[in-house]
């Protein structure tokens, strides 16, 4: 990185941080995650995760990322269930709402107080549905064929499981635009909506986000969707031959979030 360009990543006072592929692997934690945590803390920068899983609420990444020795609350985490509860508080609080969700999706639009019902909804929400049947389905396309609004917690197909993958919310979207013809408005990544969501739990200015991630059409496309900073690393999904071969390109590339922190220093200490 040349002067200009580390000046321009010294400006970010906020990290967007996903988490499988870019702190930590599995339940491996990368070398440097912790020291780059808190070398933004002691510089007085912050940092919010992000994740598209709508199944799970912060709860369950607090306490993983706990596990993994990082020291973190409820706010410092953002899912794409309670981004979608921001975004619709946003337009019309205490909204009458149709959820296709897991239980603890269903309980984080309770305590935001929203009404959930299948009478007469302000809106259809489709999340990630371990619960789903077939009733549900009949019901939602009802309502969206009827014209309710239809918003979708995440475009994921697959949600990775220890044994391989299971469908996500991105394959109902599917099903059900093949029988009602309509398809949602997505809150989770690729869409700015998540990072707007963002921006409502931390208050900076836009050209002091920055999101990181490890892949391309989601991390790297929501931080150019939402017009802030994108940084890729290269410790998970996408490598540099994907980078020269996608339209998607990110503002850095660096190696890791260790070398994000090496940067840091140097443009902190000039």
């Amino acid at each position: 990185m040349n002067e200009t360009e580390i000046k321009r990543l010294c400006e970010v006072k906020c990290f967007l941080l996903d988490m499988d592929g870019t702190i930590y692997l599995g339940n491996r934690l990368f070398d440097g995650t912790i020291d780059f945590l808190n070398y933004l803390k002691d510089t007085g920068r912050n940092f919010l995760f992000l994740t598209n899983n709508s199944s799970k609420d912060s709860n369950h990444y607090v306490a993983k990322l706990k596990r993994l020795g990082i020291e973190v609350t409820n706010d410092d985490v953002l899912t794409s269930g309670e981004a979608t509860v921001s975004y619709l508080d946003a337009q019309k609080p205490g909204a009458k709402v149709y959820l296709l969700g897991t239980p603890e999706l269903e309980s984080e639009f309770k305590a935001w107080g929203f009404t959930l019902t299948d009478e007469d909804p302000d809106y259809v929400v489709l999340g990630f549905d371990m619960t789903l049947t077939y009733q549900k389905l009949v019901t939602a396309c009802n309502l969206i064929r009827a014209g309710v609004p239809y918003i979708a917690t995440h475009p994921d197909f697959n949600c990775p499981v220890e044994n391989g993958y299971i469908p996500d919310a991105g394959s109902m979207i599917e099903l059900i635009a093949a029988s009602t013809g309509k398809r949602p408005k997505v809150i989770g990544k690729p869409n700015k909506e998540i990072i707007e969501s963002a921006f409502r739990k931390r208050k900076y200015e836009k050209n002091e986000y920055a999101m990181v991630g490890d892949r391309l059409y989601t991390d790297v496309a929501t931080g150019n969707n939402a017009g802030i900073c994108s940084i890729l690393v290269l410790s998970g999904e996408a490598t540099v031959e994907d980078v020269e071969q996608s339209e998607v390109k990110p503002m850095f590339m660096l190696k890791d979030v260790s070398e994000i922190l090496a940067y840091l220093k140097k443009g902190d200490q000039k």
